[in-house]
């Protein structure tokens, strides 16, 4: 059997090999390593496919974040409602430009924002709302979208871990996550679904006002060159990356439907298992399974962790200390938060090697290997 990875990119990069060592090539011989013709390319081409008229490359994920929220024209202290249980990026850029992260709870069964919780955190001093979809599935955005209308509040959706993933609404319409809010950011980091071979990023919108905006905030605030309109950054997405995500991007699909496959494996085998639940999926939501994350109840999880790396299984805790107790926070002043459902899940949630070339005889192994340790412990 071939060695687990938690993520194979080698495996991945084979089947793609001659095209993507082309492509990077062509990169190298035109010369153009920065705003190079595959970065358009790219941008277009990724527009088409999430449904969104302006797609702004960028360096990273986080960028991505940052830049979006500096297109608000928030001021210090202005609160910001995003999930505590998420990868810190999140609140990172939050306090980076000196707003103040509101952290509220999700929902157990979906991992995303908690919809009731939204409504009760929101303030005077509430300037935007942050819904992360996490591990590969939307959250509820038609009723995140209800709810900023009636506050006149601007929605960033972090989809930076569910790219390709569908929403559906109670009408029957269907738009891909990322371009329902106001603002949708990405990250193409190597792990992800659309994995870049570096670092890169990317911001959505259907606003072409916010749209011209962005693009001047992501290249140093210039309306055009040596003009600097506003205070920006300097957030690019380099030529080899985006002749890289060309390729990638027309195998998406593929990849979901090759990690669905594997989700399958998994759940069928865990089916009905009394210490372990399987991830929800929910009703206008597809799921992409960025991650496979289960929730474990009367399971030593870090002796299962330690027992499936002596088995050479690789595992993972997304996410062990929530945003709301990050020690960086200490200094600012935030309230106590008293999050029971998403403390609940950092000490429950462990996820599964999750990718394209996950075959039978290697999720046998991890499955078996699992239900061992839950039967001997």
């Amino acid at each position: 059997m071939k060695a687990i990875q938690m993520v194979d990119l080698k495996t991945q990069y084979q089947a793609l090999k001659q095209e993507i060592d082309a492509a990077v090539i062509g990169v190298l011989e035109s010369s153009a390593f920065i705003n190079g013709k595959p970065v358009q390319d790219f941008a277009e081409a990724l527009s088409a496919y999430i449904g969104v008229k302006h797609v702004i490359p960028c360096a990273n994920g986080t960028d991505a974040l940052q830049i979006a929220l500096m297109a608000l024209d928030l001021q210090p202290g202005d609160e910001v409602i995003t999930p505590s249980f998420t990868f810190i990026a999140t609140t990172e850029v939050v306090a980076l430009l000196h707003l103040k992260p509101v952290f509220v709870e999700v929902q157990k069964d979906t991992f995303c924002m908690d919809t009731e919780a939204l409504r009760k955190a929101i303030t005077p001093r509430t300037k935007a709302i942050v819904p992360v979809h996490l591990y590969g599935q939307a959250a509820n955005m038609e009723e995140i979208m209800k709810i900023a209308a009636e506050h006149n509040l601007p929605v960033i959706e972090d989809n930076a871990q569910a790219i390709g993933c569908d929403y559906r609404f109670s009408d029957g319409t269907v738009k891909k996550a990322g371009s329902i809010g106001h603002i949708g950011t990405t990250s193409f980091f190597p792990s992800k679904n659309l994995g870049a071979y570096g670092d890169a990023g990317a911001i959505f919108t259907n606003d072409d006002a916010l749209a011209a905006r962005l693009k001047m905030i992501a290249n140093h605030g210039q309306s055009k060159r040596y003009y600097h309109d506003v205070v920006g950054c300097n957030s690019r997405m380099d030529t080899i990356q985006a002749a890289i995500l060309n390729i990638k991007l027309r195998e998406l699909d593929n990849y979901i439907q090759k990690r669905n496959r594997a989700a399958d494996y998994y759940n069928k085998a865990f089916a009905g298992h009394p210490k372990i639940t399987t991830p929800a999926v929910a009703a206008y939501s597809n799921h992409v399974y960025h991650q496979y994350t289960l929730v474990l109840e009367g399971v030593n999880r870090d002796g299962l962790n330690q027992y499936l790396a002596e088995k050479q299984i690789p595992s993972m805790i997304y996410y062990p200390v929530p945003g709301h107790k990050q020690k960086m926070f200490e200094a600012s002043g935030l309230p106590q938060y008293d999050l029971a459902v998403t403390d609940w899940l950092t000490e429950r949630v462990i996820s599964l090697p999750m990718h394209t070339e996950l075959d039978e005889a290697q999720l046998e192994y991890i499955v078996s290997s699992l239900l061992e340790y839950i039967k001997n412990n």
